[in-house]
C-alpha cells in the first residue's frame, strides 16, 4: 500500500510543478506585453515631443532669419539713399559710428548724479565700490519683485562699462583642487533660473567662480534684473566672474525680441540712457573664455576660418552690432555727410557719432562688401513729370536694378564695375575680423563634415566634426563648450564628445518644454552636469501631461502661422486643384503647406492634430481654412489685405516702430506710421495704398489725438487662439 499511495503523490507534485511553470510563463508573457506596450507608449510620446520641439525651433529660427533679412534691407537703404532722404533718416541712428566718442563725453552723458532718489523709495540702496553684501541685497530685492532706482542702475552700468573696457577679448581661467568652475548657458531673462542655480550651486565668489556664456537678455521678462545681478558680481569678483557676449547682446536684435521694450517699460524717464549705455557695454563684452588652456567657451561656435589669435587681437568695441562689419576711418564719407548724420544722432539723444558704411549679414557678404557705391539721391528731390511720379517702391526697384540685384535685394549680380577700390565698404582685414566675431556668436554644429552658411538662422555657419578636430587641434584644445541652442535636457554632446552645448533657461518655449542645466568643471577637466526645472507647475506634471502641455502650445503657435498665411495657402492648394473641387490629397496638402511656410516640418505626421476635414485620404482645404480657430480684432477697414500683411509681419512692424520711435515715447505720428508701412512694403516688395494706411491709422487712433500708441496698436492686432483658454 505504501507504493500505491506514493504514486499519486508524485503525480500531484508534477501537476503542481506544471501549474507553477504555466503561471510563471504567463507572468513572463504578461510582463513582456506590458514592457512592449510601455515602450511603444514612451516611443509615441517621444515622437510627439520631437515634433513639438521641431515646431518651436523652426518658428524660432524663421523669426531670426526674418530679423536678419529686415536688417539687410535697412543696409540696402543706407547704401542707396542720400543722408538727407527721409527714408534713410528713419533708420540711420541704428548705424552709429562707434569709437569716435571720447570717454569724457560718455561720462558726461551718462552722469547719474543729477538724479535724485526720493524719500519714499523702498527698493535697495547701492553703495560703491560694490561689496558681496550689496549684491546679495540686490538679489533678494529682485527676488521679491522690487525695482532698482534709475540712479543706481546708471551708476552700476557705468562702473561695469569702466571695468569691461580693460578686459581682454579672451578670458583665461585656471582651475585648482579646491574649487570648480561653473559654466552657465543662455538665460534669456529667466531670473528664476539664475536664482535656482545660485540656490543649488551657491553665489559667485572667489572660491566659486562662474562663466556665463551669453544671451542674458531678450524673450524673458526679467532681462534687466538678471543683467544687473551679473554685473554686480562681476564688479565684486572681476577675476572670478566671466561674461561672454552672445548674439542677443546686440541692440538691433533687442528691438525685436523684447529687451528694448522691457527697459523702456520699467524706466520711462531714463530708459533711453540705460539702453544707450547697455549698447556700449555689450560692445565691450569679451568674446570667449579658455579654461586651463584646454577648454574653449564661446556662445555660438566656430568655423573653418576661426583663429583665436585673430579674435584676441580684434578691436571688439568696433562691432556695436555683430550684424554688420566695421568701417575703417580712411574710408569715411565726406565731412558734409558726416555732419548730417552727427546732427541726426544728436537729435536721437546720444553722444556724437559719425556714419559708417554698412554691410549685410549674409553668406556672400564679401561680395556685398565690394559693391560700388551708387550715386545717392533723396526721394523728395527726384524730378517729377506728368508721366511719372516716383514712390519709395519704384525708387527701390530702380536702385536694385542699377546695383546689379535680381529679384531680391539680398542677391547680387556681380559686374566688372564692382572693382573700384574707393567703393569698397570694408577692407579685407576688417571683413575677416567681422566674420570671426559673427561665427563665434551665431554658428551651430552639424553632424556632416564641412562648413556651410547657416541659412536657417540667417547668420554664421554650420560646422562639422572635421572642422571641430581641425580648430581644436590647431590651438591644442580638447573640448569646445558653446550655448546658443535650446536642448531638451539642458545639455548635449556632439562631434565625438568634442563639442558640448549647455543651455540654462528651462521652460524656454513653454512650461515643460525643456530642462535647464549648468556645468561644473574641476582640475580633471571632466564636465559634471546639474539639471533643473524652475517651474513648480512642470515638476508636478507627469510625462504625458508635460508632453501634452507643450504640444498644445506648439500647435497653437503653428496654427497662428497657418492663419496669417491663409491667402498664400489657398493659392498653393488651388494649384493642386485645377477643377476647384475644394479637395486635395494628403501628399499635396503637405507639399503645398511646406512650400508656403518653409518650416521643414513633418506635415503628414502633424496632420491629425491640424486637420479634421479628411475624407478617404482627401483634405477639404476650404473647410480646413475656415476651421482655423484664430480670433482677430474686428475693425472697419476697407482693404482687408493690409490686415493679413499686419498679422504676418507683426514682429517686423514692431521692430520698425521701435526704430522710428527715436525718443522712446511709445508714440508715433500718422506720418511716421505711414512711412513705417512704406518701409515694410518696400521690404516685402508689395503695394498698399496711402488710403488703406490712412484708413488703418484712423481706426486704431482710439483717443483721436493724431498719434498712435505702439503698444496698444500691437496688442490690438495680437492673434488669440480660443483653444488656449479652453
Amino acid at each position: 500500500m505504501g507504493c500505491g499511495l506514493g504514486k499519486p503523490k508524485q503525480q500531484l507534485k508534477k501537476c503542481e510543478r506544471g501549474t507553477n511553470l504555466t503561471k510563471s510563463l504567463q507572468s513572463i508573457r504578461a510582463a513582456l506585453l506590458i514592457q512592449r506596450w510601455y515602450r511603444q507608449y514612451v516611443a509615441r510620446l517621444e515622437i510627439r515631443r520631437r515634433c513639438t520641439w521641431n515646431i518651436f525651433q523652426s518658428i524660432e529660427y524663421a523669426g531670426e532669419q526674418d530679423q536678419i533679412k529686415l536688417y539687410n534691407f535697412f543696409v540696402f537703404l543706407m547704401h542707396h539713399f542720400t543722408p538727407t532722404s527721409s527714408e534713410r533718416n528713419l533708420i540711420s541712428h541704428i548705424f552709429p559710428e562707434n569709437g569716435t566718442c571720447r570717454d569724457g563725453e560718455w561720462e558726461k552723458y551718462f552722469c547719474y548724479k543729477s538724479i535724485e532718489v526720493p524719500d519714499g523709495y523702498t527698493g535697495p540702496h547701492l553703495h560703491f565700490p560694490m561689496t558681496f553684501c550689496g549684491v546679495s541685497k540686490l538679489v533678494e530685492a529682485f527676488k521679491h519683485k522690487q525695482q532698482l532706482h534709475a540712479r543706481y542702475v546708471l551708476q552700476l552700468l557705468g562702473e561695469t562699462w569702466r571695468l569691461l573696457r580693460i578686459l581682454t577679448n579672451i578670458n583665461h581661467v585656471s582651475t585648482c583642487h579646491t574649487k570648480e568652475i561653473t559654466i552657465c548657458g543662455d538665460l534669456h531673462g529667466h531670473l528664476e533660473d539664475l536664482l535656482l542655480i545660485f540656490y543649488k550651486n551657491g553665489l559667485p565668489s572667489s572660491e566659486r567662480p562662474y562663466v556665463f556664456n551669453g544671451d542674458f537678455v531678450d524673450r524673458g521678462k526679467n532681462s534687466l534684473e538678471l543683467l544687473l545681478i551679473l554685473f554686480g558680481f562681476l564688479l565684486v569678483y572681476p577675476n572670478d566672474v566671466h561674461l561672454n557676449r552672445g548674439n542677443h547682446e546686440d541692440h538691433i536684435v533687442n528691438m525685436r525680441y523684447g529687451f528694448t521694450k522691457e527697459v523702456l517699460g520699467k524706466y520711462r524717464m531714463h530708459g533711453k540712457k540705460i539702453l544707450q549705455l547697455l549698447q556700449e557695454i555689450f560692445s565691450w563684452m569679451p568674446l570667449a573664455t579658455v579654461i586651463d588652456g584646454k577648454i574653449l567657451i564661446v556662445h555660438g561656435g566656430i568655423s573653418d576660418k576661426t583663429d583665436l589669435h585673430t579674435i584676441a587681437r580684434v578691436d571688439r568695441h568696433k562691432y556695436v552690432s555683430a550684424l554688420r562689419p566695421s568701417k575703417p576711418n580712411h574710408c569715411a564719407v565726406n565731412s558734409s555727410r558726416t555732419q548730417t548724420i552727427k546732427s541726426n544722432n544728436r537729435n536721437a539723444g546720444g553722444p556724437v557719432a559719425g556714419r559708417r558704411r554698412v554691410c549685410s549679414l549674409s553668406p556672400d557678404s564679401s561680395a556685398t562688401a565690394q559693391r560700388c557705391e551708387l550715386p545717392r539721391r533723396s526721394l523728395h528731390n527726384l524730378p517729377m513729370s506728368p508721366q511719372l511720379s516716383w514712390t519709395v517702391e519704384e525708387e527701390l526697384k530702380r536702385r536694385r536694378r542699377l546695383a546689379g540685384f535680381d529679384q531680391t535685394y539680398g542677391e547680387q549680380q556681380r559686374s566688372e564695375s564692382d572693382s573700384d577700390p574707393e567703393c569698397e565698404a570694408t577692407t579685407e582685414t576688417d571683413e575677416h575680423e567681422w566674420k570671426q566675431i559673427v561665427d563665434v556668436l551665431w554658428s551651430d554644429p552639424m553632424p556632416q563634415n564641412g562648413c556651410i552658411p547657416n541659412n536657417v538662422r540667417g547668420g554664421g555657419c554650420y560646422w562639422g566634426p572635421d572642422v571641430t578636430e581641425a580648430v581644436l587641434g590647431r590651438h591644442n584644445l580638447q573640448l569646445l563648450i558653446r550655448s546658443h541652442e535650446c536642448k531638451q535636457d539642458g545639455y548635449e554632446f556632439c562631434h565625438n564628445r568634442r563639442v558640448l552645448t549647455i543651455f540654462s533657461a528651462s521652460n524656454y518655449y513653454e512650461v515643460g518644454s525643456n530642462r535647464g542645466a549648468y556645468i561644473r568643471i574641476g582640475p580633471d577637466l571632466i564636465p559634471h552636469f546639474s539639471q533643473y526645472q524652475a517651474s513648480q507647475t512642470c515638476r508636478d506634471l507627469t510625462l504625458r501631461q508635460s508632453v501634452g502641455w507643450t504640444e498644445r502650445s506648439a500647435l497653437r503657435a503653428l496654427r497662428k502661422q497657418l492663419f496669417v498665411h491663409k491667402s498664400d495657402l489657398i493659392s498653393a492648394f488651388q494649384e493642386f486643384d485645377p477643377n476647384n473641387t475644394g479637395m486635395i490629397c494628403l501628399r499635396d496638402w503637405a507639399s503645398a503647406t511646406e512650400s508656403v511656410l518653409k518650416l521643414s516640418l513633418p506635415w503628414r505626421v502633424l496632420r491629425p492634430q491640424l486637420v479634421n476635414s479628411v475624407q478617404n485620404g482627401m483634405v477639404d482645404y476650404k473647410q480646413w481654412i475656415r476651421e482655423l480657430s484664430i480670433t482677430e480684432r474686428s475693425l472697419e477697414i476697407s482693404d482687408t489685405s493690409i490686415l493679413e500683411t499686419m498679422y504676418r509681419n507683426h514682429s517686423n512692424l514692431e521692430t520698425i516702430f521701435r526704430i522710428i520711435d527715436t525718443d522712446h515715447s511709445g508714440l508715433i505720428s500718422f506720418e511716421e506710421f505711414r512711412q513705417t508701412w512704406k518701409l515694410l512694403c518696400s521690404h516685402l516688395k508689395t503695394e498698399i495704398s496711402d488710403e488703406a494706411i490712412a484708413d488703418l491709422a484712423q481706426s486704431i487712433d482710439f483717443n483721436k489725438d493724431g498719434s498712435i500708441d505702439i503698444n496698444e496698436f500691437l496688442e490690438a492686432f495680437r492673434l488669440v487662439d480660443p483653444s488656449a483658454h479652453s
